[in-house]
Parts: C-alpha cells; sequence; structure tokens
C-alpha cells in the first residue's frame, strides 16, 4: 500500500511520507470534540497511512483525547504565576464545588496564556480568570460558552513601536511589502537594515535577524524554502506574543511576508498554540482580508510572485516552542526535538530551508524597515536599542503587557506595573520567564537586555518578568517552576526525563516535611542533577529545567544565582524562536 508523498520530499528514515495528519485530527476533535475509533479508521483509510502511526500521535501531544468529553471541560492551571495569586486555593475550592459533579471534567493543567488574569482557567476552551467560572459552567451547561473575544490592551493608539495610524486597513497597511515586491526595496537592502539595526530574536536566543535571513537566503538558492512565524509561547508568565497577535497581526504577518519574500519563500505559516484560540480567530481574519485585497495570493500585490499564509494550530505541549520539535509537529510526527547541526535554516521544514522567527521579532521587522536603523538603535535606553515587549506577572498591581525600552531596569519596569501588590516588597523576580534563573532585589537595577542579564546569571530569555513578593516560599515557587519543566518534558532522552522527575521527588520531600531548605547532602544531589542535565539533555528543557531551583539556593546562601544561566541552542520556549 503506498503512501501519498508531499511533491519533492522524501520522507526521513523512520519516518512516514506524506502530509502531516495533525491538521485533519485536530478537525476532527473541533468537530466532535474527541476522536472516536471509527473516525480514526476511516482517517487511516482515506490517507492510507497505519492507524499505529494516527496513534503515535494521539498519545503523544495533549489536547487530543480518545473519550468523550463531559458537557464541561474545566481547565485550571496550576503554574508559578498562577499559583503566586492564590491559584492553589482556588483550585481546592473549585474540586469541592465540582468534585462529584458528572457534568464537569476538572482538570488542573499547564500555563494558558492568561497569567494577567491569573489565576487562570478555561471552560470548553473559552479562557477566563478563575473568579468567572461559576457563570461559564452554568452557561457551558446551558445553550454554551461561545467564542471569547481576544483579549486587547484596550489602547486608543496603537502601540509606541507601530508606524501605522490608528484604524487604518489593509490597504493604508503592509507599506513596505509592497515596496519590496513592487521593485522600490531591494532584499539586500533589507538585511542591511535589519543588521544595522542590532534586531535580534525576541523569543529568547537573540540570535541576529538580519543574519539569519542572509544565511537562510543564501542556502540552496531557487529551491524549495519556507518560513514559519512561532507563535507557540507556552511557557509561566509569557504571554507578550498574544497580546502582540491580538493588537498588531498586520505587524506580525507583514513581517513573516517580508521574510518570505526576502528568502524566497513562497508558503509561510504562523505556529500557534490551541489555547490561543482567539486570537488565532484574529489571524485568520486579517489573512482572508489580504487574499480578498490581493496582497496575498497568486500574484502578490501585483507582482507576479506568489506568497501565501496559513495557521497551524499546535496539538499541544511546551516542547514544540523547540524549533526542530515544532518542525516535527508540523511534518505530522510526534514533537520530539532534532539533534543539531543541521539547523533549520539549512534543513528544516520537510528537509527545505526554513526561515523561522518569533511573533515579536517578525512585528519588528515592518517597523524597523520604515522608521530606519537608526531610529530603533535611538529607542532604547542606555546603550540597548529598540522597543521591547514584556509580560509582567505575579504579585504586581497591575499584570499585563508593556511595550518599553530595551533596557529599561527591572525595578524601574515593577513600577510600570503598579509595584508590589499591597505595598510588600520584592523579594525575587525571573526576568526571562520560567527558564531564566531567580535574580534578588540587589540587581534589580540591571537593565533589562541581553547581556546585563547573562552577566548576572540570568537571561532575558522569553520576556516574562514574574515578580514575587517578600514572604513567599522560593524554596515552594522553584519547585512548581521544575514541576512544569517534569511534566512537559518530551521523554526522548534520559537526563531530562528522569533527571527532572529525581530532582522534583527530592524537592517535593523536602517541602512536605516542613524544612525551610535542603540539607548539604540534598543539595549537593540537586548541583550534580542539574549539572548532568544541562550538559547532557538534547534540548534546552533539560539544560535550563533545574536552573531556577539552582538560583534560588543561591539567593538563600546570599549569592545572585549559583550557576551562571544556560545559553543553549534551540531550548524549549527560548532560543528557538
Amino acid at each position: 500500500m503506498r503512501s501519498r508523498r508531499v511533491p519533492g520530499v522524501e520522507a526521513r528514515a523512520g519516518k512516514f511520507p506524506g502530509p502531516s495528519l495533525i491538521p485533519a485530527l485536530n478537525a476532527i476533535q473541533a468537530r466532535l470534540g474527541w476522536l472516536p475509533r471509527e473516525e480514526l479508521e476511516e482517517l487511516a483509510r482515506d490517507t492510507r497511512r497505519p492507524r499505529y502511526e494516527i496513534e503515535g500521535l494521539i498519545s503523544f501531544y495533549p489536547h487530543f483525547r480518545t473519550t468523550p468529553p463531559a458537557t464541561v471541560a474545566l481547565n485550571v492551571c496550576h503554574d508559578l504565576s498562577c499559583w503566586l495569586r492564590s491559584g492553589e486555593d482556588r483550585i481546592a475550592e473549585l474540586r469541592e464545588r465540582y468534585g462529584d459533579d458528572v457534568d464537569v471534567e476538572l482538570v488542573e493543567v499547564s500555563c494558558l496564556g492568561r497569567c494577567d488574569v491569573a489565576p487562570a482557567a478555561a471552560v470548553n476552551e473559552y479562557p477566563a480568570p478563575m473568579a468567572e467560572v461559576d457563570a461559564l459552567v452554568a452557561a457551558a451547561r446551558d445553550t454554551g460558552v461561545g467564542e471569547a473575544e481576544p483579549t486587547r490592551s484596550g489602547r486608543t493608539e496603537p502601540w509606541p513601536n507601530d508606524p501605522y495610524p490608528a484604524g487604518s486597513g489593509v490597504g493604508e497597511r503592509y507599506a513596505t511589502l509592497r515596496a519590496l515586491l513592487g521593485g522600490s526595496l531591494h532584499a539586500d537592502d533589507v538585511v542591511a537594515v535589519l543588521k544595522d539595526s542590532g534586531l535580534r530574536g525576541m523569543g529568547g536566543a537573540g540570535f541576529p535577524t538580519g543574519q539569519k535571513w542572509d544565511l537562510v537566503r543564501a542556502t540552496e538558492p531557487g529551491s524549495v524554502t519556507y518560513a514559519i512565524c512561532n507563535a507557540d509561547e507556552s511557557e509561566p508568565g509569557t504571554f507578550k506574543d498574544r497580546q502582540i497577535l491580538a493588537d498588531q497581526p498586520h505587524l506580525v504577518l507583514e513581517g513573516l511576508l517580508l521574510g518570505m519574500a526576502v528568502v524566497g519563500a513562497e508558503q509561510g505559516w504562523v505556529f500557534i498554540r490551541h489555547e490561543y484560540g482567539p486570537e488565532e480567530r484574529v489571524l485568520r481574519a486579517e489573512i482572508a482580508a489580504l487574499r480578498e485585497a490581493g496582497v496575498i495570493g497568486p500574484d502578490a500585490c501585483g507582482s507576479g510572485r506568489r506568497l501565501e499564509l496559513d495557521v497551524f494550530v499546535s496539538p499541544g505541549g511546551y516542547i514544540l516552542g523547540e524549533e526542530t520539535a515544532l518542525l516535527e509537529c508540523m511534518e505530522g510526527h510526534r514533537g520530539e526535538p532534532r539533534n543539531k547541526p543541521p539547523f533549520p535554516g539549512t534543513y528544516g521544514l520537510h528537509g527545505r530551508p526554513t526561515l523561522m522567527n518569533s511573533v515579536e521579532t517578525f512585528a519588528d521587522v515592518p517597523v524597523i524597515l520604515q522608521r530606519g536603523a537608526q531610529w530603533w538603535a535611538d529607542q532604547g535606553a542606555g546603550e540597548s536599542v529598540g522597543w521591547k515587549f514584556f509580560a509582567v506577572s505575579g504579585h504586581v498591581e497591575h499584570p499585563g503587557v508593556y511595550c518599553v525600552p530595551m533596557g529599561t531596569t527591572v525595578r524601574a519596569l515593577i513600577e510600570a506595573a503598579g509595584g508590589v501588590r499591597d505595598g510588600a516588597a520584592p523579594a525575587a523576580v525571573q526576568p526571562g520567564g520560567a527558564s531564566s534563573n531567580f535574580i534578588g532585589p540587589d540587581r534589580f537595577d540591571l537593565p533589562l537586555d541581553f547581556g546585563p542579564l547573562a552577566e548576572a546569571g540570568t537571561m532575558l530569555g522569553s520576556g516574562a518578568l514574574v515578580v514575587i513578593a517578600e514572604g513567599t516560599d522560593l524554596l515552594a515557587a522553584s519547585t512548581n517552576v521544575l514541576r512544569f519543566f517534569r511534566n512537559e518534558s518530551c521523554g526522548k532522552c534520559v537526563p531530562c526525563r528522569v533527571g527532572s522527575t529525581k530532582a522534583h521527588e527530592l524537592l517535593r520531600g523536602v517541602l512536605e516535611s516542613g524544612t525551610s531548605s535542603p540539607d548539604e547532602a540534598q543539595r549537593g544531589r540537586i548541583l550534580r542533577l542539574e549539572e548532568a542535565m544541562r550538559k547532557t539533555s538534547i534540548c534546552g528543557l533539560g539544560q535550563v529545567a533545574l536552573g531556577p531551583v539552582v538560583s534560588v539556593l543561591g539567593l538563600e546562601k546570599g549569592g545572585a544565582a549559583a550557576r551562571e544561566q544556560p545559553r543553549p541552542d534551540g531550548a524549549a520556549g527560548q532560543p528557538s524562536r
């Protein structure tokens, strides 16, 4: 029995050829709420693919379910930002209220990307604060909860980085793309401006954007090339890309299209997590408007060039933020990271050169090309360049997304978010999301930028500042972070799979014993596990999983951090974006 093949694409050893089955599985579950056996058998027959291939996908991705859902699917987040906002107490209350209710299926889940309304929940995939759950459950029992609108920033004017005026439509926007396709702007000029601007990847890696675009376009000239926007931010405390997608879909898509035009790609995708349904609808509406206006299609902007866009919805899993795991998913495989090199720029989707950047990185590109590299450089504070979006959550008065000059200090960003709740003093922060090491108040005057944070033993990471007030058990907070990494490990490599489990068991034992911190023998074991995971894990998830815990142990001893923050290539949710 022969499988359908993607034209021009050869199957890699041990992999099934043919188009990805994940969109089809997503469609079945969206239609029925689960994946019935008869539907899977029909899919196998129609696509000429073995059932065990399909079962392998279903068993790997957490979003897929093989049993009918209850009337009400209640998902509650138990990760750091929600934990800091009394999430455990709220979950206990909901369990008491709905634990015996046959119509309600209550499940604790990893970060929903709604840390600004923490503690967060979702009722039949409708995201909301836990305080609104009762009303949503009642609605779900009755007429249903409908579709949620994306969370808007409430701004009446564009964000300060946006070059397009408020209220402008497709006709007024995409000016830089039209210039490039019309010939008044050249690909060489685009790359040169990006290099001059100093723009680096804003998903965690910090790789120079102009250099990446130059490398991809120089690979196999004339061959099939792809471009992907990685919108799979799934790390606790990280939700800035969600806000950019809601408020600035035009900048994200223009940046992606510019990248496609520069590197010679005809097809591009936005890879988005399934929890971002409202933002997905915004993107699809913008793409439809672009197609209707002739901006994309077989004759994009009347240039004779084909530019097509689509949205690929993730079937779940933090590991898919790692660029090669994302590619495996899009090819229809289990989302396990590849060994590198080769890198996606030379061997990406279906073995073809693939340009991949984060939401914020792509959104910055049209801004820089319209206003100039020098303008961009001038927006930063001190020696830093450009604007930077940060998600701020935890013990602050006003959690949310803030667009500030790169190089703004930790202290200034906390103050911009209204300071710590109830006038408490801040005890520590994670400046770059769950992957970043904790720093104490003695480091709060650090500029939020790649270099200064790396020198301080932490990192800018995913642009997520999680603030922790005095009086919080920092060991418990870091153990909460470790639990996330343990749960989200893909299990491919032993150091990550086993090391995270053993470390979490040890720390849970310490916390449950009532002691304030590990003894010297326990500390030594944690440090050895951290070193083994950092040096031998395949991808960044395992390499950084114990860093936050070790940094807390360092703070307990009066130091900034016990270990320098590793800078792995392709860390899940970090350098891969």
